[in-house]
């Protein structure tokens, strides 16, 4: 049962002295989500309510099948993203099909994460690299941040991109309501001065009360500024929602980029908090909890989310204990939801777009591109083609091109694999590469070469050329010339005609061609291909030191 209910292991052993910890951080957690649940939401197109029920739901299912004490779950500026520009390609007519649409996907998400975990596929997560995963939410911020100049200025923002927007609002400078757009830029200054004041309330709920109050007094509404409106006092009953008018492929794509950007985000941020606060991240058990919490708020009209780096910092800072801190998170929420709402009904859209936009510059990571610069250019570079996509190109976009960005990244990195020639040292153990060691001398009648790296299809004309030019290159009298294979991971069956070939043009200039240290699958694919034969013994050999006995005992 434990298994199936890691609540259970979270809970056993609780201690009495645990609660007032879960209280506390159950309620910060709450006040930190108050603002999120009720902004994000505006950036797909959906009503604040099913921030709302995004945010209590998935606490509860996460709470239930999640592995972890710590982690929180909830909305997220960069799959809200995502799901805003799925939304966007399907034929949805009204506010109530986006909210249908949104709760089906979130269920489709929450099915590919429950049969990735079962699959063991945890490590597609980390399938986007660090810089471009870093180069792609940045881009997607900036998104964010553009998409907010409606709500300051007040005027609707038909174009797209990164420039269109910005010359819209220069055409219709004269429609701009200022009252709007000074009260959105003093709430966003706020932000900015908690911030650098490290205050110890969060800044976005200092700016929820503090527009919610004002907005009450001043009587905003009725001077044109935009309030979000009324919002239902009751949970939603539990319902499947009906997505079978829309079209499937584009349903099932626009889950497949909401789950590889939420997943691979959330688990580099929940691998994070791990290494910091000293707990264990099993990436595939965590895709069964986020599996659950997506289901759960599916079920309820919620929408994708996964884990929340604000209200999981805010659990740990608060020194939550168990999954309590998330169940008393989900009960304020739910409290909030059905005593609170006429409160909530008059906060100014400009004090949310100041929510999102201040979210927004967080989240461009200019330190991580400045790192990224510095211990990797070409990394560097990946990262803007990926930022530029999700900017130029739209979202959806975006992924496939941060994902065709990973796969030739990773093919560029294995197009040119390294050698060595390698040598002894007189009166030491072992073999030295030559270049590196300037006391390295190579054994006579015998070249002995490191490969490091995998041979397949797009690697195997260089490699071949390079063993070429090695053995073109060995002096005369020299009768063997032996691959260390050790570093060799991976042969395909290109690769093997490419040496069965070469070994047997090799064989024509007199130069025998042997291997060392062969791991099993590319020796028995070698052996498949007609690299050599079983009998050939004295071709495939245990090691180096295995291949410089037999061949010395050859010559003598």
């Amino acid at each position: 049962m434990s298994d199936r209910f890691p609540i259970l292991t979270g809970m056993s052993g609780y201690r009495r002295e645990w609660l007032r910890y879960d209280l506390t951080a159950g309620l910060a957690v709450a006040a930190v989500a108050i603002p999120s649940a009720i902004a994000y939401p505006a950036i797909a197109g959906l009503p604040p309510e099913v921030g709302l029920y995004s945010s209590i739901l998935p606490l509860l299912g996460y709470a239930l099948f999640g592995p972890s004490r710590k982690l929180m779950i909830g909305p997220d500026a960069a799959t809200m993203t995502v799901l805003a520009a799925t939304l966007a390609t399907l034929p949805l007519s009204s506010p109530e099909e986006r909210v249908v649409a949104a709760a089906g996907l979130a269920l489709l998400v929450g099915v590919f994460c429950i049969l990735a975990g079962k699959l063991s596929l945890g490590i597609v997560a980390a399938f986007l690299s660090r810089p471009i995963l870093i180069g792609f939410i940045s881009g997607i911020s900036i998104s964010i941040l553009i998409g907010q100049i409606g709500r300051f200025t007040g005027v609707r923002i038909e174009s797209d991109g990164l420039l269109l927007p910005i010359l819209e609002i220069i055409r219709k400078a004269g429609m701009i309501h200022w009252p709007s757009l000074m009260f959105g830029l003093a709430m966003l200054a706020l932000l900015w001065l908690l911030a650098r004041l490290r205050s110890p309330i969060p800044g976005p709920l200092v700016v929820v009360i503090v527009a919610g109050i004002l907005s009450a007094l001043f009587d905003f509404e009725g001077r044109g500024i935009k309030v979000i409106g009324s919002l239902p006092s009751t949970l939603p009953a539990i319902s499947f929602p009906d997505i079978s008018r829309l079209p499937f492929t584009q349903i099932l794509l626009g889950a497949g980029a909401i789950w590889l950007v939420g997943v691979s985000s959330g688990l580099v941020g929940a691998r994070s908090f791990g290494a910091r606060d000293k707990f264990e991240v099993d990436a595939n058990r965590e895709l069964i909890g986020l599996g659950a919490g997506n289901i759960a708020s599916g079920l309820f009209s919620g929408f994708p989310v996964t884990v929340s780096d604000s209200r999981t910092a805010i659990n740990i800072s608060a020194g939550g204990r168990s999954q309590a801190s998330g169940l008393v998170a989900a009960l304020a929420l739910t409290v909030l939801l059905i005593f609170l709402n006429d409160a909530m009904r008059l906060l100014p859209n400009p004090a949310l777009g100041a929510i999102l936009a201040f979210a927004a510059l967080s989240l461009i990571d200019v330190e991580g591109l400045r790192e990224t610069w510095r211990v990797n250019r070409t990394e560097f570079i990946f990262a803007l083609i990926s930022m530029w996509g999700a900017i130029s190109l739209g979202v959806l976009s975006g992924v496939i091109i941060a994902i065709a960005g990973t796969l030739l990244y990773v093919i560029l990195n294995e197009m040119h694999p390294r050698d060595a020639m390698l040598g002894r040292i007189p009166g030491r153990p072992g073999f030295y590469k030559l270049h590196r060691a300037p006391d390295a001398q190579p054994l006579p009648g015998l070249a002995l070469c490191l490969i490091q790296g995998s041979v397949l299809f797009f690697n195997a004309d260089y490699v071949r050329s390079r063993i070429e030019t090695i053995a073109e290159q060995q002096p005369p009298g020299t009768k063997w010339l032996v691959l260390d294979a050790s570093a060799i991971a991976q042969i395909d069956s290109t690769a093997a005609v490419m040496l069965r070939q070469l070994r047997t043009r090799l064989a024509e200039r007199g130069l025998s061609l042997g291997f060392a240290e062969l791991h099993n699958e590319p020796k028995e694919i070698l052996r498949r291909a007609g690299a050599f034969e079983p009998s050939e013994a004295a071709v495939v050999f245990e090691d180096l030191e295995d291949a410089v006995r037999v061949l010395e005992r050859a010559q003598a």
